[in-house]
């Protein structure tokens, strides 16, 4: 709400109507009405210029359109507008108009006409509406953030909101076109079971989780309450995809329903994406025909550490190959009759020896995953620098820690646990293909990494019956 300089009624007067005992939402409740001065403006072409003239004596509030029909009662021509003014100016009382509002009704460019403005649960927002229910109390931390995932509201209440759940998700539901079902968490990710969904309860609208996301330029189906998504990784997922290069070959070991997948794959990278949930293996494969990118992409629903292994070895003996064909398209002068001519040749693309990329993304329990690739390339050291151009895989492995304002200690947590793991030593300083991505908070104390190193050789290479 925008305030003038000189005094000005309290800004309470436009907030809606308080009811701190209503428990079931009566939109009826809210309503307002206030007799103001108005503004007509007799030559409908000046509207832009005396709102100009007039901008501080007209009324300013969000949401609110100051431009209104004429009041009924008022002769003047029909295609006459009214500008609201400020409830401090008065029709009856020149002093509390400004130079300019004086000016412009001597010289007949406006008459000032009074004005009912009606207010309605329509008009005031999820904040406004909370603010006359909930307590004074619980009025510091109103609940105002939640995830979208398509039409669902994903809340997470606190204790103290709990009696008001049904309000607070029937509002924010109103307030929210897109939103047709809002549902709170009642326990943690993965407590239920080892695929990271986790129990809810539906607060307003139809109890149906079957949603479609967008991301990338990339369209996900699922069932929400069967599969795990997090609309706070879009960013997360953007990153990591940017970095893959068309024609190399990414082994997503937690692929989910292909966050990371599907987008790579439409980049012409070659996928192999495992995920140990049927659910999620089925909207997988759902999402990649849907995104038409199944020449680039081989899913599964495996155990995770043996499909690290599984999938090198198949892909070392891989033959795959697309072929591209070019779109063509017919010029507008050219007769439908008449077949086109100047193919394109068309574009073989054939699938890799070797992996470029793996991803663990499961931060609770990833890294434990780790020796899997020990020895994994053992017996083709052939296939790698210094005998050829290609370098051993990048390893981007999820992982949770503690929170610092540098991240410094939590680095060297990170590090230390993959050197456990891999039985290398794996350290940042003096590495430049080393990151430790910050990748966001999961609580006060709590924040998620993304740590990305390059697959040292003495673990990749090392013979098994050396352990």
């Amino acid at each position: 709400m925008t305030q003038s300089a000189r005094p000005t009624p309290s800004a309470d007067m436009f907030r809606p109507p308080i009811n701190r005992a209503m428990r079931t939402l009566d939109r009826t409740f809210f309503k307002k009405e206030f007799d103001l001065a108005s503004a007509c403006v007799l030559d409908r072409k000046r509207i832009s210029a005396c709102r100009q003239n007039l901008s501080k004596d007209i009324l300013v509030l969000e949401r609110l359109q100051p431009v209104r029909p004429v009041p009924s009662g008022i002769t003047v021509d029909s295609s006459a507008r009214c500008l609201l003014l400020k409830p401090e100016i008065r029709i009856n009382d020149e002093s509390s108009w400004s130079s300019q509002l004086q000016d412009m009704v001597k010289g007949k460019q406006v008459l000032l006409a009074p004005y009912r403005l009606q207010l309605d649960y329509d008009y005031w927002d999820y904040h406004d509406i909370m603010t006359a229910i909930l307590p004074d109390s619980e009025q510091d931390e109103i609940p105002v953030g939640f995830s979208a995932v398509g039409h669902v509201a994903h809340l997470n209440l606190r204790d103290q909101y709990m009696p008001y759940k049904h309000l607070i998700a029937q509002v924010l539901m109103d307030k929210n076109p897109t939103i047709r079902t809002v549902i709170n968490k009642i326990d943690e990710v993965g407590e239920e079971n080892e695929f990271r969904t986790f129990r809810y309860e539906v607060l307003a609208g139809p109890d149906d989780l079957n949603v479609e996301v967008r991301e990338q330029d990339c369209a996900f189906r699922f069932d929400y309450s069967k599969v795990y998504w997090n609309t706070r990784l879009n960013t997360e997922h953007r990153r990591l995809v940017s970095i893959f290069k068309p024609g190399e070959a990414v082994c997503d070991v937690m692929a989910g329903v292909g966050p990371f997948t599907v987008p790579a794959a439409k980049k012409r990278v070659w996928v192999r994406a495992n995920d140990l949930n049927p659910e999620s293996y089925r909207s997988l494969v759902g999402n990649i025909n849907k995104n038409k990118v199944s020449d680039f992409v081989r899913p599964f629903c495996s155990d995770g550490h043996s499909f690290i292994r599984q999938s090198t070895a198949e892909l070392l003996k891989s033959s795959n190959k697309v072929t591209l064909h070019p779109k063509t398209f017919r010029s507008a002068r050219t007769s439908k009759s008449k077949p086109l001519v100047n193919h394109p040749a068309p574009e073989v693309l054939t699938e890799p020896k070797t992996f470029s990329h793996y991803i663990l993304n499961l931060p609770a329990t990833a890294t434990t995953f780790l020796p899997s690739f020990v020895g994994i390339y053992a017996g083709h050291e052939r296939l790698f620098r210094p005998h050829t151009g290609t370098q051993l895989p990048m390893i981007h492995v999820y992982c949770f820690s503690t929170k610092s304002d540098d991240n410094k200690a939590e680095e060297v947590k990170i590090c230390k646990e993959i050197s456990g793991q891999l039985g290398n030593q794996i350290e940042k300083a003096g590495d430049e293909e080393m990151e430790i991505w910050d990748v966001r908070d999961v609580s006060p104390q709590k924040r998620m990494f993304c740590a990305s190193f390059r697959l040292p050789a003495e673990v990749a290479f090392r013979k098994l019956d050396a352990l």
